[in-house]
């Protein structure tokens, strides 16, 4: 199932102040659904990593790790850059084949405001797609630890326990205060790349490998 929401400012601050959702989304927030399957070796760091570390999964080590159907997810996406769609692309192919339930929340109009409405739409994990995002990210889910969230094709410079990414060389994107990364090429967000950066994200999400930086080669 698939919806699009664009929620104005005066709509979010409501949602937070009478504690409920106001946009298309789920009831309430559920306990964190359990993995189909297990990843294979090469997945997993031989020793469990340390928050904000970067690991590098063997590819396609993620593979045999699997959405459970109806699982919640909003892509939260700003700006229409081909890196971008790429990125977007990725996340609803992979939410068909998994049959999972997504919602999607454009914050192009205020990033910060798209944030909150994401969370009150409950899901299991948010996914954003889009460099902008990164900074509005870094201020808002570090007092949100409750809520999951999966970065692709970008990383927070100080990611909490609750935010892991997915990020290649090309990509990198880290916030204003550092830049974009000297390799970065828009050529490498590939749809290739993308969908293994999601599947991976998602998969270390379930899996609970999280707060970490998934580094696809």
């Amino acid at each position: 199932m698939r919806r699009t929401t664009t929620m104005a400012a005066t709509i979010v601050a409501l949602a937070l102040l009478t504690g409920c959702s106001t946009a298309p989304g789920w009831s309430e927030m559920r306990d964190a659904p359990s993995p189909i399957g297990s990843p294979a070796a090469g997945f997993f760091p031989a020793t469990p990593p340390a928050p904000e570390s970067t690991h590098s999964p063997l590819p396609g080590s993620w593979d045999g790790v699997h959405a459970p159907a109806g699982y919640r997810v909003v892509l939260l996406t700003v700006g229409d850059d081909a890196p971008t769609a790429v990125l977007v692309r990725a996340v609803q192919d992979w939410a068909t084949e998994t049959r999972a339930d997504l919602e999607v929340v454009h914050a192009d109009d205020d990033m910060i405001d798209g944030i909150v409405a994401a969370m009150n739409m409950n899901p299991d994990l948010i996914i954003s797609a889009g460099d902008a995002l990164v900074d509005p990210l870094a201020t808002v889910t570090a007092s949100h630890l409750d809520r999951q969230f999966l970065v692709v094709g970008a990383e927070l410079a100080e990611p909490t326990e609750n935010v892991t990414a997915a990020d290649w060389t090309g990509a990198a994107y880290r916030g204003e205060g550092l830049g974009t990364a000297s390799a970065y090429d828009p050529a490498s967000f590939t749809p290739e790349r993308a969908g293994a950066a999601v599947r991976a994200g998602v998969a270390s999400v379930l899996t609970g490998q999280r707060g970490i930086v998934l580094w696809m080669n």
